[in-house]
Parts: structure tokens; sequence; C-alpha cells
């Protein structure tokens, strides 16, 4: 198998796949994984047309006993099923998308690389009436599916220091799409982050519009010192990260004041004198920032280089997804592989 860790992420994938056909207002499962192949579609299919998708991005964790856990799969779930109930589609049952991910993870799991890589999993849903004409109709038929890819780091390089471009006019997504992962979601961010890497050499664009900032184009933003993690508090403009309520969880655990408030864009060169600046994500994990741009200045964070804070709060989460630390929180599940 191709190394995880010098392929792109997500560009790998095991053999395997869970798939449950949505007809009639109910879903259709066998009950087990099934070889991992193409799907053939009409070319009038509403989901192509229409963009009646969405998914969902967790991760699997070889433990530091070799047994495999799921981290948060439940929470991931839910937001998954307010995602799709968003989309004006047929809801699956809780049990449903829990099932399908574990059973697809077992039958995934030698494809799980040990730490630092892990077994990322993209539970999707798409919609699959062949009408062009059902601009204004949900799809009523669909499918369920979800796929496993063996991930080494999300940013190439490993834990470095990444350079955020401050992006202040144009909008992060719809409104409507915010808290949805979706296409129509994360759509918008991908002209703004391709100019800033050619203009900037960004490794992403952090959304500031109205100068209100948000989150980056994959990750949510956070601040920290030796007392304080601030990062915006929770709207429906962007996406409510699952590792970003692990990150302010152990963070409070760990002794930090946590606020979450409105962040504008004139506090980032003072604190970046003073303090250090992180994403997080389930594919960033905790990613350290060493410089901003805004405008046409570069603002170095401390020395440019990661700071023992966002290294303190990123070895705290990491303990926790490896079962090097106790799950205080019950975020960890257990499955065979």
């Amino acid at each position: 198998m191709t190394d995880p860790f010098s392929a792109p992420f997500g560009s790998l994938f095991g053999d395997s796949m869970t798939v449950a056909h949505l007809a009639d207002g109910a879903f259709d499962y066998p009950g087990a994984a099934q070889a991992f192949e193409n799907f053939s579609m009409h070319p009038g299919t509403h989901v192509l047309h229409y963009g009646s998708a969405c998914f969902e991005g967790l991760k699997a964790h070889r433990q530091s006993d070799g047994s495999l856990a799921i981290f948060r799969l439940d929470d991931h779930v839910e937001r998954m099923r307010q995602s799709i109930g968003r989309l004006r589609m047929v809801v699956p049952e809780s049990d449903l998308i829990r099932t399908m991910i574990v059973d697809a993870v077992e039958a995934n799991a030698s494809f799980t690389p040990d730490a630092p890589g892990s077994l990322y999993i993209r539970p999707t849903f798409i919609g699959t009436t062949p009408n062009i004409g059902a601009a204004a109709s949900p799809s009523d038929t669909g499918i369920l599916y979800v796929i496993c890819s063996p991930v080494g780091d999300y940013f190439a390089g490993g834990i470095r220091p990444l350079t955020i471009y401050v992006e202040t006019k144009v909008p992060r997504t719809t409104p409507q799409f915010g808290m949805v992962k979706s296409g129509a979601n994360y759509v918008m961010a991908l002209g703004p982050t391709l100019d800033a890497k050619r203009d900037h050499g960004a490794d992403q664009v952090l959304f500031a519009t109205g100068d209100d900032i948000t989150e980056t184009g994959a990750s949510n933003f956070f601040l920290v010192d030796d007392d304080r993690l601030i990062t915006r508090q929770l709207d429906e403009s962007f996406l409510h990260g699952v590792t970003r309520n692990s990150v302010i969880t152990l963070a409070a655990e760990l002794g930090y004041e946590v606020e979450e408030r409105p962040l504008a864009t004139a506090e980032l060169a003072d604190w970046a004198s003073t303090g250090e600046i992180f994403l997080s994500g389930t594919a960033a994990v905790v990613a350290p920032v060493g410089t901003v741009v805004v405008g046409d200045a570069p603002v170095m964070v401390g020395d440019g280089q990661p700071g023992e804070n966002t290294l303190k709060i990123r070895e705290a989460l990491t303990a926790v997804l490896t079962g090097n630390a106790p799950d205080n929180n019950g975020w960890r599940t257990a499955v065979d592989g």
C-alpha cells in the first residue's frame, strides 16, 4: 500500500464501503460492508445538478495498546443528521449511520496506519432522483455510504507553522450553509484560498467578512497564551467543529480560561506579539500558525514557530485520540480491528 504520509491527504482508500439506499421514505442497508466500487448514475441525477449532498469527517485511531477506536462518533452522527435535515431530505436514524460507520471502519481496519496517522472516515449522503426540473424539490431517493481513507498529516510537512491570509470582503459561504458540511459550504472558499496561496504563499484563508473573524476554509480558529484560550462564539455562519469543542474542553481541564466571543482583525497584530494562534479540525487536529497576512503585510506570530501552549493543547488532544490519556469525556468508541 502507498505510504499515507507521502500521498496527498484523502487520496488513498480502503477496499470496503458500506451503502444504504433510500426509497419510499426508508433506508435499505444489507447489514455488512461491501467491496469498494464506483457508482453508476443517471446524467440527470439530482445531486449533479442541485447539490443535494452532505458529508461528515471523523477518524479512527490506532490506540497505544494496538486496538482501534473512533473519536467522538456520536457527535459526528448527530451533526450529519442535522446537515441532512437542512437539505430537506429524509434523515436517517442515528443507529443506522452509527452502524454503517462502525461496519466500514472494521472492514477497513487493516488500512489504519499507526500514530500519527489515522483512518479518516467519510460518511456521505447524496440525492439520486433523476429529475433536472427539481431545483425547488428535495430528492426523495438517495444513497447513504461510508468510505475510509488511510491518512497522515493534513498539511504537508507535518507540524509546521502555517501562513494564513485574512479575507475581510469575500464571505466564507452562504448564510444558510455555514453549519452544513456540504459542497455548497466549501466551494465558496476555494477561489479565495487558491488566490491567497498564489499571491501570499498562504496555507489557508481566515475569513473575517465585515471584520468579523469566524473560521478558515477548513478549520476553526483560536488564540491562546499562558492563561487564555479565545475563539469566536458559535452561530449559524460557520461550522460547529467537533474538534473545536474537544479543544475547548481539554483547555479548560488544563486550566486555561476559555473565552468564546467576537474577534476583530485589529486584535491579531497585538496578539501575535504576545500570544499564539492555531487552527483546529478533524483533519488538521491542532495546527500552529506562524504568520498572519493582513492586506499585504505579513505579521509573524511570536518567533514564527509553534508555541508551547499550542503544542501543549495538541499533545493533550493527541493523547486522548491515541489512548495515551484517560477518556474522561467518553469520546472514544472501541471497534474491532
